[in-house]
């Protein structure tokens, strides 16, 4: 089903995003038989320069995030997060560290009667060029055994990489680049779409604002005790 207009590749690995389209009118109606794939650190929250954010502490949303993720989880059936973690294999955090902090990041969403569905998470090492690791499509997979209903020709892949778009991409999903357009966007593949946020994103699903100040008000209230 071709229902996307593919954007024109560059020759160089420098891709030229300023002219991919920034609206999804070229799709068909997405509905609840559409899974949502998101990748977290640089699209749900801020990364870390030189780091890796270990626990709850050392997460940050971007703006209006949370309540991005509440709009879109009314419209897709499954939101599904497929992560990159690789600071567990180098030992800079634990698988419990980090199971605690997604335990945190989906409470704040159910809170706002939003809806993460599951979140996919590789630990190992990039050398190793393991099978769950984005590119490569092992999360894809164990998401699709996990919810059957899964139909990678109606989902979108979300991520602010070259990595997010590529593993989109062998799913066959629909890809969309989180990036400022005005910055150098390097590699081999040419995402679908491209916006600055997920918020902008989530704009163009729902005409309804996801402004609403009591979302903000359990946002803000996160840094509290959650036990």
């Amino acid at each position: 089903m071709n229902f996307i207009s593919k954007s024109t590749t560059m020759a160089t690995k420098t891709k030229n995003i300023t002219n991919l389209p920034m609206n999804l009118h070229q799709l068909p109606i997405v509905d609840a038989s559409w899974t949502l794939f998101l990748d977290r650190d640089g699209v749900i929250n801020e990364r870390i320069e030189g780091d890796y954010v270990r626990k709850w502490s050392d997460f940050s949303f971007f703006p209006r995030t949370p309540q991005a993720i509440v709009a879109l989880s009314e419209i897709f059936g499954k939101v599904i997060v497929v992560t990159n973690q690789q600071g567990i294999g180098k030992g800079l955090m634990t698988e419990k560290e980090l199971s605690e902090l997604h335990r945190l990041l989906r409470k704040t969403v159910d809170l706002m009667d939003g809806r993460i569905d599951k979140i996919y998470h590789c630990p190992d090492l990039a050398a190793t060029n393991p099978p769950n690791r984005k590119p490569n499509i092992g999360m894809g997979l164990q998401a699709q055994r996990d919810f059957p209903s899964i139909d990678f020709k109606k989902s979108i892949m979300v991520g602010d990489s070259a990595s997010d778009i590529e593993f989109g991409q062998r799913l066959g999903m629909v890809t969309v680049l989180i990036k400022d357009k005005s910055s150098i966007y390097e590699a081999d593949c040419t995402p679908d779409f491209v916006f600055e946020s997920l918020t902008l994103l989530s704009n163009q699903f729902s005409k309804t604002s996801i402004l609403q100040p009591e979302m903000d008000a359990i946002a803000n209230s996160m840094d509290m005790d959650m036990d």
